[in-house]
């Protein structure tokens, strides 16, 4: 009963840690204004992104100004019936203009800037605060207008655009008022809300470990391939509902590159927190294997004993390895201070419990033991390869010595070959009996034949 109540709580806790997933996603891409923008910048420097901004901007320019007037008034008075045409067709070199200023480092700081600026607006909104935002009549807006400036000073036309740019040019509406409570209650609810799946999850293999003592080590594995599988089964529905998202949000089939690439670009830090989620139930699972009773095992923990038996070793080790991790950041928990105290206490009570193990199985362990360990299997190694490379070296000497000896057994092998061959002519009717003694005889006093294949030819 006890262990069936423990797999019981391991099974919440994968859940928990599948549902864990999606939430960090959502705090880290929704709620961090640094991961905002870097995603904003990723999908700029995406081609078919720049193609659509581009276009946006192009079509900006033409309904906040009247390009027409602005071109008539550049052309002599016989040529101002030109205008129009010369205006439609300013608008593809427009668009490729501002395809190449999209490219380019000062355009892509304007759009991170101006993204940055709308998320930062858009959680002094989601948080409460702002006494105009926050109340009737607020919006969070994306004001490209800067990255429209920059394209009509490239585009030209006199200088005469930039000053005719009304002051609500190219912003795009992110939220209205209308939609702040139901915003505002969204977010209060997924702050914490990372940190309460994991606490929940660790609590719960907790208990499991607790009310089945001799159970540890399977519920361990089991936890760890629980988020195993939370990982791959996050990454499977990143899959499937991204073909979702596309075929509801674009609308033609020229708009779903650009709609993938922005899921793809978007979902780009779940596909991390996946993995982690992968790495750590691997890690889980070997840290099972460890404490367990294969030889492989064992042996690995003999090993190690003289060395995790002392604290001092095993915790110095640890710190240098946590040094080394948060110095490389593997996956997003090393960046945050709340879970790394986590990740470290997790690991230190690993420690602590191999310690243990090793102490009650291997109580005399000392690296004076661990050395003679090591020499002896270097000298039962380095004995096998010298008696193989004997063996080889005798065997091929041998046969150097009696090419004789192994031409005769190769002769013979040819002899009991033609006589086989011979009783198969004879079985077939194509000797006679006189044939095959004459040919036994020539076989036997001469070796293999020709006679033979004569006799076949007959």
């Amino acid at each position: 009963m006890r262990r069936a109540v423990a797999t019981t709580l391991v099974v919440f806790a994968s859940l928990l840690a599948f549902l864990a997933i999606f939430a960090i996603w959502v705090n880290r891409q929704a709620l961090d204004t640094e991961n905002w923008t870097n995603t904003s910048s990723e999908l700029l420097e995406q081609p078919v992104i720049r193609d659509q901004v581009a276009a946006r901007l192009t079509d900006e320019l033409y309904q906040s100004v009247d390009v027409e007037a602005a071109v008539r008034d550049l052309l002599p008075p016989r040529a101002e019936p030109l205008a129009g045409p010369a205006a439609n067709a300013l608008r593809g070199q427009v668009e490729k203009i501002a395809r190449t200023a999209l490219g380019r480092p000062e355009a892509q700081a304007l759009w991170a800037d101006a993204n940055g600026a709308a998320h930062k607006q858009l959680l002094v909104v989601l948080e409460g605060g702002g006494p105009i935002v926050s109340t009737e009549g607020g919006k969070v807006v994306l004001d490209t207008k800067a990255l429209l400036a920059e394209l009509e000073e490239q585009v030209g036309v006199g200088g005469r655009l930039v000053k005719a740019l009304p002051e609500g040019a190219s912003q795009i509406t992110i939220m209205r008022s209308d939609q702040l409570g139901t915003a505002q209650n969204v977010v209060q609810a997924l702050k914490p809300l990372p940190y309460i799946l994991l606490l929940a999850a660790i609590a719960l293999v907790a208990v499991a470990m607790a009310i089945a003592p001799g159970w540890r080590r399977r519920a361990l594995r089991a936890v760890g391939i629980g988020f195993i599988l939370a990982g791959a089964a996050a990454l499977l529905g990143r899959s499937l509902a991204g073909d979702m998202v596309v075929d509801s949000l674009a609308r033609t089939a020229a708009a779903e590159p650009a709609v993938t690439e922005v899921w793809s670009v978007g979902t780009s830090l779940l596909v991390d927190v996946a993995t982690a989620a992968i790495v750590y139930g691997v890690v889980m699972v070997f840290a099972a294997w460890l404490a367990g009773p294969t030889r492989a095992a064992m042996a690995t923990r003999r090993t190690v004993a003289p060395y995790v038996r002392e604290p001092a070793i095993a915790y110095g080790t640890l710190a240098l390895v946590v040094v080394l991790l948060v110095w490389w950041q593997p996956t997003p928990a090393w960046r945050n201070p709340i879970m790394l105290a986590i990740l470290v206490g997790l690991l230190a009570a690993g420690v602590e419990a191999l310690r243990r193990q090793v102490i009650r199985e291997f109580p005399q362990a000392s690296r004076a033991d661990a050395q003679a360990r090591r020499r002896e299997r270097l000298a039962d190694v380095t004995g096998a390869w010298r008696e193989r490379a004997s063996a080889m070296w005798s065997s091929t000497a041998s046969s150097a010595r009696h090419p004789v000896r192994h031409r005769a057994a190769n002769d013979e092998d040819d002899r009991l070959a033609s006589l086989e061959r011979l009783a198969q002519l004879q079985q077939a009717g194509v000797l006679d009996a006189a044939e095959v003694q004459a040919e036994k005889a020539r076989i036997l006093g001469n070796g293999a034949p020709e006679g033979v294949t004569t006799g076949a030819s007959r």
